[in-house]
């Protein structure tokens, strides 16, 4: 019975987190930049749609120079926002595009992320990475751990959440 239940204790282990003084993520489970790159253009993506198709609506309502962009859809920018970007990963630790692409935040020590550490990472964090032109993100690319700027402030890494094929 012991040896049944090693391997898959094991397996969690190894899915999670290392623990050692910085809390780094296996070059296993830590997401790649493509990903987390994918994930935020959907994200993105995803709340553009409301100001554009209410410019477009409005250009065929107005006609063609006339147009722009009511209050309305920028309020529901702005309620799609804390959405995608505070109530989703506030329950599965995921965003819409992070959902799509397989990848999780999570607290460095393997906790599920909290409110208060997604309001830091996703509001604040994200406010010094655009702050430094976007130079917040790369530096998730040249440290072992794939954490970017925002990560690092909130005390968060991203991992995939779908079993890689070996």
């Amino acid at each position: 019975m012991a040896y049944a239940a090693q391997p898959k204790l094991l397996s969690n282990e190894s899915i999670l987190m290392e623990q050692s003084d910085d809390s780094t993520v296996t070059s296993s489970t830590k997401a790649p930049f493509y990903l987390r790159c994918a994930a935020i253009l959907i994200d993105y993506v995803l709340l553009l749609l409301v100001p554009v198709g209410s410019l477009v609506i409005s250009q065929l309502g107005e006609g063609i120079g006339n147009a722009s962009i009511s209050n309305i859809a920028w309020y529901c920018v702005v309620i799609l926002w804390m959405i995608d970007f505070l109530v989703f990963p506030l329950f599965r630790g995921q965003t819409f595009g992070k959902m799509l692409v397989g990848i999780r935040m999570i607290r460095t020590d393997g906790r599920p992320v909290r409110l208060g550490r997604i309001f830091i990472r996703n509001v604040i964090g994200y406010l010094l990475t655009t702050m430094t032109f976007g130079l917040g993100f790369l530096i998730s690319v040249i440290n072992k751990s794939g954490r970017s700027l925002h990560d690092y402030v909130a005390g968060t890494v991203v991992v995939y959440t779908r079993k890689r094929r070996s």
